[in-house]
């Protein structure tokens, strides 16, 4: 991406309320993270993934899923890059999102548990979940994990990211929502989900990328990118999905609008959690397939 610069405090704070900016900016990150020196995130892209009534075609965006992971691998075969990932005695929960609105696909929760299965997971051993997850046999049991949500905005976190996909996992959600939900990346060093996580997929079929208030949803700010963002740093998968949004909400109004809370997780994931990398400029995207507007 050209002119790459990195997600820091102030990137994510323009366009947002002016009471969070004051506090924001007292603190604001080092320009250098503490964390890995360097990510992939690989972007697919298909104009056919989408049909004209809105719909998933299965086959296309379980091409689009083995593209981005061999890709991302470095393999030739989609099933060689899949069992590098995961092995026959594994148990996997594929933590998915229900948000009623903009849920993850279930095309997209079905093509990553055919290739678990492919890769000779049990059945009983691989399943998808979000509410409940704490409860669920599978995912008390998980030795692997797979991390799958759509790109959003959000009224309590700024941006509906991977890393705040995780926050079922805790018994009071809630009590993770002040500050901008600035310290999602601690549920990511609990003892259930602490290095499980294997793939990271973000969903960015078809994103919504603006809106204010808690649940809020319009379709004036959703929008057909027809994509995916896959990797295993979920802090640079999370980077460049905000920075999608933010760069739409560029184009749709001339300006980046205010959103209720700047998304200063994905920066606190890297420089206070060290999950992964949150500054663009250390962050290597490797597109696949249409890339008309693609605007990262």
């Amino acid at each position: 991406m050209k002119g790459r610069r990195s997600v820091t405090r102030r990137d994510f704070l323009k366009g947002t309320a002016g009471f969070v900016v004051g506090a924001a900016l007292s603190q604001a990150l080092p320009a250098k993270s503490r964390a890995e020196e360097s990510a992939t995130v690989v972007l697919v892209r298909n104009e056919d993934v989408v049909d004209p009534a809105g719909g998933v075609r299965s086959e296309v965006l379980q091409s689009m899923l083995d593209e981005g992971v061999k890709t991302l691998l470095g393999k030739q075969e989609s099933l060689k890059a899949w069992q590098s990932l995961f092995k026959k005695s594994d148990i996997v929960g594929i933590k998915s999102n229900s948000w009623r609105n903009l849920p993850t696909p279930p095309e997209m929760e079905e093509a990553i548990r055919r290739r678990l299965l492919d890769c000779g997971v049990a059945p009983e051993h691989a399943a998808v979940g979000d509410r409940g997850v704490l409860d669920h046999p599978v995912f008390v049991k998980a030795t692997a994990l797979v991390n799958t949500r759509p790109v959003r905005i959000h009224h309590w976190a700024g941006v509906g990211t991977l890393l705040k996909n995780y926050i079922q996992f805790v018994r009071q959600p809630s009590e993770y929502h002040p500050n901008g939900c600035a310290d999602l990346g601690h549920i990511w060093t609990l003892p259930v989900v602490k290095g499980k996580t294997r793939l990271n997929v973000l969903v960015a079929l078809t994103p919504q990328f603006y809106g204010r208030g808690a649940n809020y949803f319009d379709r004036r700010y959703v929008w057909p990118y027809k994509g995916i963002l896959v990797g295993t740093d979920p802090v640079a998968v999370d980077a460049v999905g905000a920075e999608l949004l933010r760069l739409k909400r560029i184009a749709f109004f001339g300006e980046d609008r205010e959103l209720d809370v700047a998304p200063l997780h994905i920066a606190e994931a890297d420089k206070k959690y060290h999950l992964g990398v949150s500054d663009l400029g250390r962050i290597r995207i490797a597109r696949v397939g249409w890339m008309e507007g693609a605007l990262v």
